[in-house]
């Protein structure tokens, strides 16, 4: 299965650079199974910050009330597209 991940942003909050930084992180981290990383900016909706992957919601800076730090998004995209993949460090408590 191939898998898309987009990042919403809102380039009037001058978000691009937190979108960029958490794309290469994932990038970094699923070489193997992510096959695209689109950034786009929502010059239409105000504050948004929205992470999908095949359009399935991730993350939604509106419902979430903010940001994923990094270790959360990785959780979260992880659980989606590989749950058996170990990500070291970031699994232990």
């Amino acid at each position: 299965m191939k898998f898309q991940i987009i990042i919403e942003y809102c380039p009037g909050c001058r978000w691009l650079l937190r979108s960029g930084w958490m794309a290469q992180e994932l990038l970094s981290t699923f070489e193997q199974e992510i096959d695209e990383v689109t950034l786009k900016p929502n010059k239409e909706v105000s504050g948004t910050f929205k992470i999908t992957c095949n359009q399935d919601l991730i993350w939604c800076r509106k419902v979430e009330g903010g940001f994923p730090d990094i270790k959360e998004l990785k959780k979260r995209v992880r659980d989606f597209i590989s749950p058996d993949k170990e990500l070291g460090h970031l699994d232990r408590s």
